[in-house]
């Protein structure tokens, strides 16, 4: 392979062209353009990671009914006791790391009340693998999921866990690990948090619910929030 196939090959991979397409239009064998341009996005990963340079955004995501109540501000008090779900919503951002390979960060937030409830990762996928994480990282929100830009996901992430910070509750431990993948975070979100204005606590399996309540009659007082002591609402 000349130096000039090289750069076309590159050329070619920038307007989106397949491997396949660029083999056949160069003349060349496709397993020998797909070694290249691995080799290639692999030493561009590593050049950015050296750096200190996030790898690029493929997509960010967001359940659909998250995206609706906080995006899009159509809050739907009547269907919220229907799904279990209640405040809780799912932001999954992934970055390329080379050639059909993924790093990706979920984040379990519950924009009602208690701000970053999990989050796993950053988790690193081939292919495949990365589809099927996607999908069953949502597998529990009927309503699907939806994709978001990266300034949306922060807003959604760093705005739930300000709004819980000033309630009194903490991100979840593991924050610090999966924090970075989110990129910088200007501090301000437009998004409105709580339910019809209120914190809304929803006890969770996992959750001390009489810790909780303490926590909020301190910070906003007695009255001054609704909870719920089962698992869904």
């Amino acid at each position: 392979m000349t130096p000039e196939q090289q750069q076309e090959i590159l050329k070619l991979r920038a307007l989106n062209v397949t491997p396949k397409q660029i083999a056949r239009k160069l003349g060349l064998k496709g397993a020998e353009v797909t070694a290249f341009i691995k080799e290639q996005a692999q030493e561009a990963a590593l050049a950015k990671a050296q750096s200190g340079e996030l790898a690029p955004i493929d997509k960010c995501l967001v359940d659909t009914r998250c995206a609706k109540r906080l995006l899009f501000n159509n809050s739907s008090e009547k269907d919220s006791s229907q799904d279990g779900i209640g405040g809780l919503g799912l932001v999954l951002v992934a970055r390329t790391t080379g050639y059909n390979r993924y790093s990706v960060c979920t984040y379990l937030v519950d924009y009602w009340c208690l701000g970053l409830k999990d989050t796993i990762g950053p988790k690193e996928f081939n292919g495949n693998k990365y589809t099927e994480f996607v999908q069953s990282s949502y597998n529990n929100f009927p309503y699907g999921y939806e994709e978001i830009t990266l300034q949306q996901a922060t807003a959604i992430v760093f705005g739930a866990i300000d709004y819980a910070k000033s309630l009194g509750f903490s991100p979840h431990r593991d924050f610090e690990q999966s924090r970075t993948h989110l990129g910088e975070w200007d501090g301000e979100s437009q998004l409105k948090f709580g339910r019809a204005g209120r914190p809304f606590f929803i006890s969770g399996p996992y959750d001390n619910f009489q810790r909780v309540i303490n926590t909020l009659e301190k910070s906003v007082g007695v009255g001054n929030f609704d909870y719920f002591g089962g698992f869904e609402v």
